[in-house]
């Protein structure tokens, strides 16, 4: 048999490997690559017996990477990621007019978009496409080159800047605040909590909330949502209180759309974070977009 010249598993079974791990699901891997999760467990098998070790753990619930996973996985993701680069630059012919920014939905819709009239007004010739998902893992995909997330500022290869700092208070609709106006911190447990099933467990709920604010409190009970943007549109209802993220929620509290209830406030223990791959060069046009999201953050500091 011919040595392979890199001394490498099959790029099928590396491809299959990295899909795996980006999801951490065998199925929907499969689902990804178009075969079997019969085919993926095949491929993985046969990388891990020719590595000589485990690169998951299986789970009742799915798959976790190993450490030889997780550093297997973080050079095949910057590889793939620089490749896909490359053949996007082919294709397209021009890569200084192209940039992709990942950011969370509920970002995206109450503070990126809004804002962005003016970076076309000044950057007309830059083509900005929006991956916008609230499961952090979509971030890692080849064709991202900015990301603007919420958390504490560290992630694996990533450059993290800091844009501004976030405070947290209860928010409600103007009815439901006039029918409740007697509600204090205290007695926050009591009323009809809207909670966000948060994909990213770096966002704070009402438990947080409460135990930070020394509220004594049980099960914190109330309705649920995917989706932050959809809890506060409940809000608005008059169907009970959110957490409200201040960048987020101003120009619906500056619109009366939305009202604070009660007068607790708390500095969210994360912030929101520009960041970008550190093993991988941007785009002239990620660092146009770069620039600009700098300058709106500067802007808005201290508001």
């Amino acid at each position: 048999m011919v040595r392979r010249y890199y001394d490498l598993p099959s790029l099928t079974a590396l491809a299959v490997f990295e899909a795996s791990a980006r999801h951490l699901s065998f199925k929907l891997a499969a689902a990804e690559l178009n075969v079997t999760p019969g085919a993926v467990s095949r491929q993985i098998k046969a990388i891990e017996d020719e590595l000589g070790v485990p690169l998951f753990t299986r789970l009742a619930t799915g798959v976790a990477l190993t450490s030889a996973g997780e550093e297997l996985y973080s050079v095949l993701a910057s590889g793939f990621s620089r490749a896909a680069d490359i053949v996007r630059n082919v294709k397209r012919g021009d890569r200084s007019k192209y940039v992709t920014l990942a950011c969370s939905d509920a970002f995206a819709s109450m503070w990126l978009i809004p804002r962005m009239p003016d970076f076309w007004t000044q950057y007309q010739d830059i083509a900005v496409d929006h991956l916008i998902s609230d499961n952090p893992r979509d971030y890692r995909r080849a064709e991202v080159e900015l990301r603007i997330r919420y958390g504490f500022g560290s992630w694996s290869n990533e450059h993290a800047e800091l844009l501004f700092d976030e405070t947290i208070y209860p928010v409600c609709g103007p009815r439901f605040a006039s029918t409740h106006r007697d509600a204090t911190t205290d007695s926050l447990a009591d009323l009809p909590l809207l909670h966000v099933d948060w994909v990213d467990p770096d966002w704070t709920g009402w438990d947080e909330v409460l135990r930070r604010a020394g509220v004594p409190h049980g099960s914190t009970r109330g309705r649920r949502f995917g989706k932050f943007f959809v809890a506060l549109q409940a809000a608005q209802a008059d169907q009970g209180v959110a957490v409200g993220w201040h960048r987020l929620v101003k120009a619906q509290i500056d619109e009366g759309k939305l009202v604070r209830v009660t007068d607790l406030e708390l500095p969210a223990p994360g912030g929101y974070y520009l960041t970008w791959n550190e093993n991988r060069v941007l785009s002239p046009a990620a660092e146009s977009l770069r620039s600009w999201i700098r300058e709106i953050a500067a802007q808005e500091r201290g508001n």
